[in-house]
């Protein structure tokens, strides 16, 4: 160890160097990644619930306005994500958590001020939106960082618990923002209460709180990501050693099954308060709309440990039958014509569909590391043992950038799933042409996992 911070010798396929040390440094980098990434989370959904808020206290904005405003964080956190995939191996991982995390009080602070006046401009609404994104942006950081400190045979593990838990944000910030926004936490200090009125009665919100209750939380997070967290020399690469996954055919496959799996998670869970609003407008949509990103968030920290034992390709695959049989429940149970539809039906096809998701977020990233590492263990067999080495180190390179970069791509899904809705609804009238066209995309992702991975003597069993 050169400095207090940077670990120049990091060997955790070694299970010496695991049990003398490895271990702990390993969990105690997990632990503050966490926190961190599920208020990464909590800001990057936090308009899905400030914009059911907002016409409420005075905004006039339309109901597309509205839908931009929620989709925009998903269009900019995903194209983020594309950078902040590449900048641990450039920066290190202590120095960019810290960066990265302490980035989310710009859109935090931005939020609180911008409620309390109703004159503030829409395009200023829009910047906001767009800089939520900067918690979009982390995972995809933080997953390439966790996955350098664990063994292959605990990745599934690491890397669930960390997205898992971080993906509670969504939850959080849906359940939480509710509550706050209904008391004067912050007093004085935290500005004066607005008049909202929904359905002729009126009551006190103190909107700005979905920005200001985060910001301590922030500010927590990121020195502990400064004092407690580490760099790996070993993790140390340039853009250019990295950008070899784009060469690499199974970088563009897992892109595709991961926008299955976590592009459908993160779109639903954008998406859902307002999915129930406008099919069920009689229902409470922020009473019940955090549970779908609770359940799935639960069920991939579940889903990593499923994943370890049974293999990757084997859980994604089921998982995404069983997806494409809570999407047909999800249709069964809306309403059509002069059906009413059956909310409970809806809510607990939509729960399976959150627990799918997370399941197959778990399972497809349990998949990329074991398929990078075998690649090039099996272009080394035969040659030196140092050559067998830096195999291992370029493996977990290249699989660190896949993970980073498959999670930017799947990212987009917070933008089509709801602007898919939106068009559905505008063309047809309802959300049906939508998710039919998700079933037809979970099938083309059944058949390139059995193909490629999953059926006997396929070419990469993961």
């Amino acid at each position: 160890m050169s400095s207090k911070y940077m670990i120049n010798t990091w060997e955790p396929e070694s299970s010496a160097f695991w049990g003398s040390g490895g271990k702990s440094t390993a969990n105690r980098n997990l632990w503050i990644s966490i926190p961190a990434l599920a208020l990464a989370f909590a800001i990057w959904m936090v308009w899905s619930v400030v914009v059911v808020n907002l016409p409420a206290i005075g905004f006039k904005y339309s109901t597309n306005q509205l839908f931009w405003l929620t989709a925009l964080p998903g269009l900019s956190g995903a194209t983020l994500r594309i950078f902040y995939s590449f900048m641990v191996p450039i920066f290190g991982g202590r120095k960019w958590t810290t960066i990265s995390t302490a980035s989310l009080l710009i859109p935090a602070i931005g939020i609180g001020f911008a409620v309390q006046d109703i004159n503030t401009g829409y395009p200023t609404m829009l910047v906001l939106a767009l800089l939520c994104g900067f918690g979009g942006g982390n995972f995809a950081s933080s997953m390439a960082n966790i996955s350098f400190f664990f063994p292959k045979a605990q990745k599934g593990y690491a890397l669930g618990m960390n997205a898992g838990l971080g993906n509670l944000g969504v939850s959080v910030v849906q359940f939480v923002v509710p509550l706050v926004i209904t008391a004067g936490v912050f007093g004085a200090v935290g500005g004066e209460p607005q008049i909202a009125v929904k359905a002729g009665a009126s009551s006190t919100l103190w909107l700005q709180n979905a920005g200001f209750i985060w910001v301590p939380f922030i500010v927590v997070s990121s020195l502990l990501a400064w004092f407690g967290m580490n760099d790996l020399a070993s993790a140390k690469a340039s853009f250019a050693d990295q950008a070899v996954i784009f060469k690499r055919k199974h970088n563009w496959l897992m892109c595709w099954l991961y926008t299955g799996t976590f592009g459908s998670f993160i779109g639903y869970s954008a998406a859902f308060p307002l999915l129930i609003k406008t099919q069920f407008p009689d229902v409470n949509a922020l009473k019940f709309a955090f549970l779908g990103p609770l359940v799935g968030a639960l069920f991939r920290v579940a889903g990593g440990v499923i994943a370890d034992k049974l293999g990757g390709a084997r859980v994604t695959l089921w998982t995404f039958f069983g997806m494409i049989a809570a999407v047909y429940g999800v249709i069964m149970f809306l309403p059509h014509g002069e059906a009413a539809g059956n909310f409970n039906g809806f809510f607990w096809m939509f729960m399976a569909l959150f627990a799918g998701t997370g399941i197959g977020n778990a399972s497809t990233f349990r998949m990329i590391p074991i398929i990078f590492m075998t690649e090039r263990q099996r272009a080394a067999a035969g040659q030196p043992e140092a050559v067998k080495q830096q195999a291992v180190v370029d493996a977990n390179k290249e699989s660190a950038a896949v993970l980073g970069f498959t999670s930017a791509v799947a990212a987009y899904g917070a933008f089509f799933i709801p602007k898919s809705y939106g068009t559905s609804i505008a063309l047809t009238g309802s959300v049906d042409a939508a998710l039919w066209a998700f079933i037809a995309f979970y099938a083309s992702c059944i058949a390139i996992t059995w193909w490629c991975y999953a059926r006997k003597n396929a070419a990469m069993p993961c």
